[in-house]
Protein backbone atom coordinates (compact mmCIF):
# COMPACT_ATOMS: atom_id res chain seq x y z
CA UNK A 1 0.00 0.00 0.00
CA UNK A 2 2.63 2.50 0.90
CA UNK A 3 5.09 1.35 -2.60
CA UNK A 4 1.46 2.27 -3.94
CA UNK A 5 1.18 5.89 -2.79
CA UNK A 6 4.71 6.19 -3.02
CA UNK A 7 4.60 5.70 -6.71
CA UNK A 8 1.40 7.67 -7.61
CA UNK A 9 2.68 10.64 -5.63
CA UNK A 10 6.23 10.63 -7.83
CA UNK A 11 3.81 9.98 -10.61
CA UNK A 12 1.86 13.46 -10.16
CA UNK A 13 5.24 15.12 -9.19
CA UNK A 14 6.06 14.02 -12.60
CA UNK A 15 3.18 15.64 -14.28
CA UNK A 16 3.55 18.70 -12.45
CA UNK A 17 7.14 19.23 -13.67
CA UNK A 18 6.02 18.29 -16.91
CA UNK A 19 3.27 20.68 -17.06
CA UNK A 20 6.10 23.73 -15.58
CA UNK A 21 8.04 22.69 -18.52
CA UNK A 22 5.54 23.16 -21.23
CA UNK A 23 3.60 26.39 -19.81
CA UNK A 24 6.20 28.29 -17.47
CA UNK A 25 6.66 30.16 -20.55
CA UNK A 26 3.97 32.79 -21.68
CA UNK A 27 0.65 30.73 -20.28
CA UNK A 28 2.30 30.79 -17.06
CA UNK A 29 2.08 34.81 -17.37
CA UNK A 30 -1.57 34.77 -18.13
CA UNK A 31 -2.42 32.57 -15.69
CA UNK A 32 -1.25 33.01 -12.46
CA UNK A 33 -3.29 35.87 -11.26
CA UNK A 34 -6.15 33.86 -11.70
CA UNK A 35 -5.11 31.08 -8.92
CA UNK A 36 -6.38 33.17 -6.27
CA UNK A 37 -2.76 34.22 -4.84
CA UNK A 38 -2.35 35.22 -1.52
CA UNK A 39 -0.49 38.53 -0.48
CA UNK A 40 2.52 38.90 1.38
CA UNK A 41 1.12 39.39 4.67
CA UNK A 42 -0.84 35.70 3.86
CA UNK A 43 2.45 33.95 5.37
CA UNK A 44 5.41 32.44 3.52
CA UNK A 45 5.35 31.84 -0.40
CA UNK A 46 7.76 30.15 -2.69
CA UNK A 47 7.51 32.85 -5.43
CA UNK A 48 10.06 33.42 -7.55
CA UNK A 49 11.01 29.03 -7.94
CA UNK A 50 10.30 26.85 -10.62
CA UNK A 51 8.38 24.94 -8.22
CA UNK A 52 5.91 27.69 -7.44
CA UNK A 53 4.53 28.39 -11.01
CA UNK A 54 4.38 24.09 -11.07
CA UNK A 55 2.12 24.42 -7.48
CA UNK A 56 0.02 27.44 -9.21
CA UNK A 57 -0.52 26.07 -12.46
CA UNK A 58 -1.18 22.54 -10.95
CA UNK A 59 -3.77 24.19 -8.64
CA UNK A 60 -5.44 26.10 -11.28
CA UNK A 61 -5.83 22.84 -13.81
CA UNK A 62 -7.78 21.31 -10.59
CA UNK A 63 -9.56 24.39 -8.85
CA UNK A 64 -12.71 22.70 -9.34
CA UNK A 65 -11.25 19.55 -7.57
CA UNK A 66 -10.54 21.88 -4.80
CA UNK A 67 -14.01 22.74 -4.08
CA UNK A 68 -15.49 19.82 -4.07
CA UNK A 69 -16.19 18.50 -0.94
CA UNK A 70 -15.20 14.59 -0.03
CA UNK A 71 -18.52 13.71 1.17
CA UNK A 72 -22.16 15.17 1.71
CA UNK A 73 -22.17 13.98 5.64
CA UNK A 74 -22.24 17.37 7.62
CA UNK A 75 -21.76 15.12 11.18
CA UNK A 76 -18.77 16.73 13.26
CA UNK A 77 -15.79 14.71 13.01
CA UNK A 78 -13.44 15.06 15.61
CA UNK A 79 -9.60 15.19 13.85
CA UNK A 80 -6.29 15.24 16.36
CA UNK A 81 -2.99 16.53 14.79
CA UNK A 82 -0.45 14.64 17.09
CA UNK A 83 2.47 17.27 18.17
CA UNK A 84 5.78 16.30 15.72
CA UNK A 85 3.35 14.95 13.03
CA UNK A 86 4.39 16.37 9.46
CA UNK A 87 1.78 17.85 6.66
CA UNK A 88 2.42 14.23 4.52
CA UNK A 89 1.21 12.77 7.39
CA UNK A 90 -1.99 14.86 8.62
CA UNK A 91 -2.96 14.86 4.92
CA UNK A 92 -2.73 10.74 4.79
CA UNK A 93 -4.95 10.70 7.98
CA UNK A 94 -7.27 13.52 6.65
CA UNK A 95 -7.57 11.22 3.74
CA UNK A 96 -8.41 7.60 5.66
CA UNK A 97 -10.98 9.87 7.59
CA UNK A 98 -12.69 10.85 4.64
CA UNK A 99 -12.40 14.12 5.26
CA UNK A 100 -10.66 15.41 1.84
CA UNK A 101 -10.51 13.45 -1.61
CA UNK A 102 -6.35 13.78 -2.34
CA UNK A 103 -3.93 14.01 0.21
CA UNK A 104 -1.28 15.04 -2.72
CA UNK A 105 -3.80 18.05 -3.70
CA UNK A 106 -4.03 18.92 -0.25
CA UNK A 107 -0.39 18.71 0.45
CA UNK A 108 -0.27 21.20 -2.81
CA UNK A 109 -2.32 23.85 -1.70
CA UNK A 110 -0.67 23.89 1.45
CA UNK A 111 2.64 24.68 -0.29
CA UNK A 112 1.67 26.97 -2.52
CA UNK A 113 -0.21 29.34 -0.29
CA UNK A 114 2.53 28.79 2.76
CA UNK A 115 -0.09 27.12 4.77
CA UNK A 116 2.27 24.11 5.39
CA UNK A 117 4.31 25.76 8.18
CA UNK A 118 0.91 27.05 10.30
CA UNK A 119 -0.33 23.87 11.01
CA UNK A 120 -0.58 23.63 14.77
CA UNK A 121 -0.95 20.61 16.72
CA UNK A 122 -4.44 20.59 18.67
CA UNK A 123 -8.06 19.01 17.85
CA UNK A 124 -10.13 20.46 15.48
CA UNK A 125 -13.99 19.69 15.00
CA UNK A 126 -13.89 19.20 10.68
CA UNK A 127 -16.84 17.96 8.50
CA UNK A 128 -16.72 15.69 5.28
CA UNK A 129 -18.67 18.86 3.52
CA UNK A 130 -15.50 21.22 3.99
CA UNK A 131 -13.65 21.80 0.70
CA UNK A 132 -9.68 21.44 0.59
CA UNK A 133 -9.33 25.50 1.03
CA UNK A 134 -12.05 25.25 4.10
CA UNK A 135 -10.24 22.60 5.71
CA UNK A 136 -6.55 23.86 5.02
CA UNK A 137 -7.85 27.36 6.75
CA UNK A 138 -9.46 25.50 9.87
CA UNK A 139 -5.86 23.88 10.74
CA UNK A 140 -4.26 27.01 10.13
CA UNK A 141 -6.46 28.84 12.26
CA UNK A 142 -5.32 27.00 15.33
CA UNK A 143 -7.09 25.72 18.09
CA UNK A 144 -10.13 28.32 18.77
CA UNK A 145 -10.90 29.42 22.81
CA UNK A 146 -11.70 26.31 24.14
CA UNK A 147 -13.66 24.94 27.52
CA UNK A 148 -11.81 22.53 29.66
CA UNK A 149 -14.69 20.22 30.79
CA UNK A 150 -13.93 17.14 33.24
CA UNK A 151 -16.57 14.96 34.32
CA UNK A 152 -15.64 12.37 36.65
CA UNK A 153 -16.56 8.75 36.91
CA UNK A 154 -19.84 7.50 38.71
CA UNK A 155 -21.93 10.73 38.04
CA UNK A 156 -25.83 10.28 36.67
CA UNK A 157 -26.97 12.12 34.13
CA UNK A 158 -28.58 14.97 35.51
CA UNK A 159 -24.71 15.39 37.57
CA UNK A 160 -22.89 15.22 34.15
CA UNK A 161 -25.66 18.10 32.51
CA UNK A 162 -24.66 20.16 35.71
CA UNK A 163 -21.27 19.72 35.65
CA UNK A 164 -20.91 20.65 31.73
CA UNK A 165 -23.15 24.16 32.63
CA UNK A 166 -20.86 25.32 35.62
CA UNK A 167 -17.70 24.51 33.17
CA UNK A 168 -18.88 25.84 29.89
CA UNK A 169 -21.58 28.01 28.10
CA UNK A 170 -23.92 25.11 27.46
CA UNK A 171 -26.92 24.62 29.79
CA UNK A 172 -27.76 21.66 31.57
CA UNK A 173 -31.13 21.18 30.15
CA UNK A 174 -29.33 21.53 26.42
CA UNK A 175 -27.26 18.66 27.53
CA UNK A 176 -29.95 16.60 28.87
CA UNK A 177 -32.60 17.11 26.37
CA UNK A 178 -29.91 15.88 23.66
CA UNK A 179 -28.84 13.21 25.82
CA UNK A 180 -32.39 11.54 27.06
CA UNK A 181 -33.35 10.28 23.51
CA UNK A 182 -31.19 7.73 23.10
CA UNK A 183 -33.13 6.58 19.82
CA UNK A 184 -31.28 9.36 18.38
CA UNK A 185 -27.68 8.23 18.82
CA UNK A 186 -28.89 5.03 17.99
CA UNK A 187 -28.16 4.37 14.48
CA UNK A 188 -24.58 6.39 14.35
CA UNK A 189 -23.06 4.18 17.21
CA UNK A 190 -23.00 0.64 16.54
CA UNK A 191 -22.39 -0.49 20.21
CA UNK A 192 -26.12 1.25 21.31
CA UNK A 193 -27.34 -1.15 19.27
CA UNK A 194 -28.34 -3.15 22.81
CA UNK A 195 -30.02 0.19 24.22
CA UNK A 196 -33.51 -0.33 25.06
CA UNK A 197 -36.68 1.50 23.69
CA UNK A 198 -36.59 4.51 25.44
CA UNK A 199 -33.31 4.38 27.06
CA UNK A 200 -31.22 7.68 27.90
CA UNK A 201 -27.35 7.79 27.87
CA UNK A 202 -27.04 6.68 30.99
CA UNK A 203 -23.87 5.08 31.53
CA UNK A 204 -22.29 6.09 27.92
CA UNK A 205 -21.60 9.54 28.33
CA UNK A 206 -18.19 8.06 29.35
CA UNK A 207 -16.00 10.34 32.24
CA UNK A 208 -13.03 12.38 30.70
CA UNK A 209 -11.57 15.13 30.30
CA UNK A 210 -13.01 17.03 26.87
CA UNK A 211 -11.59 19.90 24.99
CA UNK A 212 -14.70 21.99 24.00
CA UNK A 213 -14.85 24.55 21.16
CA UNK A 214 -16.32 27.61 22.43
CA UNK A 215 -19.22 27.87 19.75
CA UNK A 216 -19.74 24.16 20.21
CA UNK A 217 -23.18 22.83 20.88
CA UNK A 218 -24.50 19.94 23.19
CA UNK A 219 -24.80 17.65 20.30
CA UNK A 220 -21.07 18.49 19.53
CA UNK A 221 -20.08 17.43 23.30
CA UNK A 222 -21.83 14.32 23.75
CA UNK A 223 -20.77 12.70 20.29
CA UNK A 224 -17.46 13.54 21.31
CA UNK A 225 -18.49 11.57 25.04
CA UNK A 226 -19.53 8.36 22.48
CA UNK A 227 -17.00 8.56 20.20
CA UNK A 228 -14.68 8.48 22.87
CA UNK A 229 -16.71 5.56 24.65
CA UNK A 230 -16.24 3.37 21.43
CA UNK A 231 -12.30 4.05 20.83
CA UNK A 232 -12.41 2.75 24.82
CA UNK A 233 -14.87 -0.33 25.15
CA UNK A 234 -13.23 -1.76 21.96
CA UNK A 235 -14.88 -4.68 19.48
CA UNK A 236 -13.03 -6.77 21.46
CA UNK A 237 -14.00 -6.15 25.03
CA UNK A 238 -17.98 -6.39 23.69
CA UNK A 239 -16.95 -9.92 22.30
CA UNK A 240 -15.70 -10.49 25.83
CA UNK A 241 -18.61 -9.49 27.11
CA UNK A 242 -20.63 -11.61 25.15
CA UNK A 243 -18.60 -14.66 26.18
CA UNK A 244 -20.29 -13.59 29.38
CA UNK A 245 -23.69 -14.31 28.43
CA UNK A 246 -23.94 -10.61 28.79
CA UNK A 247 -24.89 -7.75 26.50
CA UNK A 248 -22.61 -4.41 26.33
CA UNK A 249 -25.83 -2.85 28.11
CA UNK A 250 -26.07 -5.57 30.97
CA UNK A 251 -22.27 -4.82 31.48
CA UNK A 252 -22.95 -1.20 31.63
CA UNK A 253 -25.49 -1.36 33.77
CA UNK A 254 -23.22 -3.23 36.40
CA UNK A 255 -20.38 -1.62 35.82
CA UNK A 256 -22.40 1.63 36.85
CA UNK A 257 -23.42 -0.28 40.11
CA UNK A 258 -19.67 -1.19 40.52
CA UNK A 259 -18.44 2.45 39.87
CA UNK A 260 -20.79 3.59 42.86
CA UNK A 261 -19.73 1.06 45.41
CA UNK A 262 -16.23 0.82 44.70
CA UNK A 263 -13.60 3.33 46.34
CA UNK A 264 -10.65 1.55 46.16
CA UNK A 265 -9.55 0.57 42.98
CA UNK A 266 -8.03 -2.72 43.57
CA UNK A 267 -11.55 -3.84 45.10
CA UNK A 268 -13.57 -3.23 41.55
CA UNK A 269 -13.12 -6.90 40.55
CA UNK A 270 -14.04 -8.76 44.38
CA UNK A 271 -17.01 -6.07 43.77
CA UNK A 272 -18.08 -7.14 40.57
CA UNK A 273 -17.22 -11.05 41.37
CA UNK A 274 -20.08 -10.69 44.05
CA UNK A 275 -22.54 -9.38 41.57
CA UNK A 276 -22.00 -11.64 38.90
CA UNK A 277 -22.11 -14.58 42.05
CA UNK A 278 -25.41 -13.13 42.78
CA UNK A 279 -26.86 -13.29 39.73
CA UNK A 280 -25.84 -16.39 38.51
CA UNK A 281 -27.97 -18.42 41.24
CA UNK A 282 -30.84 -15.94 41.06
CA UNK A 283 -30.14 -13.74 44.03
CA UNK A 284 -31.07 -10.00 44.70
CA UNK A 285 -28.30 -7.77 44.26
CA UNK A 286 -29.08 -5.63 47.53
CA UNK A 287 -27.23 -2.62 45.72
CA UNK A 288 -27.47 0.82 47.61
CA UNK A 289 -26.32 2.61 45.05
CA UNK A 290 -29.94 1.45 43.20
CA UNK A 291 -32.10 2.55 45.80
CA UNK A 292 -30.23 5.97 45.44
CA UNK A 293 -30.60 5.95 41.60
CA UNK A 294 -34.28 5.43 42.11
CA UNK A 295 -34.64 7.90 45.44
CA UNK A 296 -33.61 10.85 42.73
CA UNK A 297 -32.32 14.19 43.81
CA UNK A 298 -33.06 14.85 47.84
CA UNK A 299 -33.62 18.40 48.28
CA UNK A 300 -32.19 18.56 51.73
CA UNK A 301 -29.07 17.24 51.69
CA UNK A 302 -28.53 18.77 47.95
CA UNK A 303 -27.46 15.57 46.43
CA UNK A 304 -28.69 12.94 44.19
CA UNK A 305 -27.34 10.12 46.15
CA UNK A 306 -29.17 9.85 50.05
CA UNK A 307 -26.78 8.56 52.72
CA UNK A 308 -27.43 6.97 54.71
CA UNK A 309 -30.38 5.07 53.63
CA UNK A 310 -33.26 4.21 56.07
CA UNK A 311 -35.29 0.81 56.01
CA UNK A 312 -37.94 3.10 54.62
CA UNK A 313 -35.89 4.14 51.78
CA UNK A 314 -35.06 -0.07 51.35
CA UNK A 315 -38.93 -0.29 49.93
CA UNK A 316 -39.53 2.29 47.09
CA UNK A 317 -41.77 0.35 44.23
CA UNK A 318 -38.39 1.25 41.18
CA UNK A 319 -37.76 -1.19 39.03
CA UNK A 320 -34.08 0.36 40.09
CA UNK A 321 -34.68 -1.12 43.17
CA UNK A 322 -32.37 -4.08 43.62
CA UNK A 323 -33.51 -4.78 47.09
CA UNK A 324 -36.96 -4.86 46.11
CA UNK A 325 -36.71 -6.69 42.38
CA UNK A 326 -33.92 -9.55 41.17
CA UNK A 327 -31.67 -9.36 38.29
CA UNK A 328 -30.24 -6.18 37.11
CA UNK A 329 -32.55 -2.78 36.80
CA UNK A 330 -33.56 -1.84 33.69
CA UNK A 331 -30.33 0.30 32.62
CA UNK A 332 -27.29 2.11 34.39
CA UNK A 333 -27.81 4.13 37.01
CA UNK A 334 -24.07 6.34 36.56
CA UNK A 335 -21.53 6.76 34.37
CA UNK A 336 -18.98 4.22 35.16
CA UNK A 337 -15.00 4.65 33.41
CA UNK A 338 -13.00 1.83 31.39
CA UNK A 339 -11.60 0.37 35.26
CA UNK A 340 -15.34 -0.28 36.35
CA UNK A 341 -16.02 -1.65 33.12
CA UNK A 342 -13.41 -4.25 33.08
CA UNK A 343 -13.87 -5.14 36.06
CA UNK A 344 -17.15 -6.76 35.32
CA UNK A 345 -15.49 -8.46 32.05
CA UNK A 346 -12.64 -9.55 34.18
CA UNK A 347 -13.87 -9.80 37.67
CA UNK A 348 -11.91 -11.71 40.56
CA UNK A 349 -12.61 -15.63 40.70
CA UNK A 350 -14.30 -15.65 43.99
CA UNK A 351 -17.35 -17.53 45.81
CA UNK A 352 -18.31 -14.57 47.72
CA UNK A 353 -22.26 -13.38 47.54
CA UNK A 354 -21.40 -10.53 50.46
CA UNK A 355 -19.45 -7.31 51.29
CA UNK A 356 -20.16 -4.48 53.31
CA UNK A 357 -18.07 -1.02 54.54
CA UNK A 358 -14.87 -1.87 56.96
CA UNK A 359 -16.17 0.37 59.59
CA UNK A 360 -13.03 -0.47 61.47
CA UNK A 361 -10.39 1.26 58.87
CA UNK A 362 -12.86 3.78 57.58
CA UNK A 363 -10.65 3.76 54.07
CA UNK A 364 -13.32 2.93 51.66
CA UNK A 365 -11.91 -0.87 52.03
CA UNK A 366 -14.84 -3.88 52.43
CA UNK A 367 -15.16 -7.14 54.14
CA UNK A 368 -15.56 -9.83 51.51
CA UNK A 369 -17.91 -12.68 53.02
CA UNK A 370 -18.80 -16.61 51.31
CA UNK A 371 -22.23 -17.12 53.54
CA UNK A 372 -24.38 -15.07 55.21
CA UNK A 373 -23.21 -16.56 58.59
CA UNK A 374 -19.65 -14.52 57.54
CA UNK A 375 -21.24 -11.63 56.21
CA UNK A 376 -23.63 -11.30 60.27
CA UNK A 377 -20.30 -11.45 61.59
CA UNK A 378 -18.65 -9.02 59.91
CA UNK A 379 -21.67 -6.89 60.85
CA UNK A 380 -21.55 -7.77 64.20
CA UNK A 381 -17.72 -6.44 64.49
CA UNK A 382 -19.00 -3.37 63.04
CA UNK A 383 -21.49 -3.03 65.97
CA UNK A 384 -18.46 -3.54 68.59
CA UNK A 385 -16.40 -1.09 66.86
CA UNK A 386 -16.34 2.42 69.13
Amino acid sequence: MARRRASRSLWRWLLMIGTVVFFCGALGAVLLPRLGRPDAGAGPTLSGYPLDWGLGLYLFLRRDDLQQPAGNDPTPVTFVIQPGQSVTEVAQALEEAGLIRDAFLFRAYLRYHGLDREIQAGEYTLRKTMTIPQVAEALRAGRKAEWTVRIREGLRLEEVAEAVAAQTHLSASAVLSAARDGMRWRARFAFLADLPPGATLEGYMFPDTYRLARDATAEDLIARMLENFGRKVTPERIAAARTRGLTLHQVVTLASIVEREAVLPAERPLIASVYLNRLAIGMKLDADPTVQYALGYQADQKTWWKSPLTLDDLQVDSPYNTYRYPGLPPGPIANPGLASIEAVLNPAQTDYLYFMADCLKKDGSHWFARTQEEHLRNFQRCQGSP
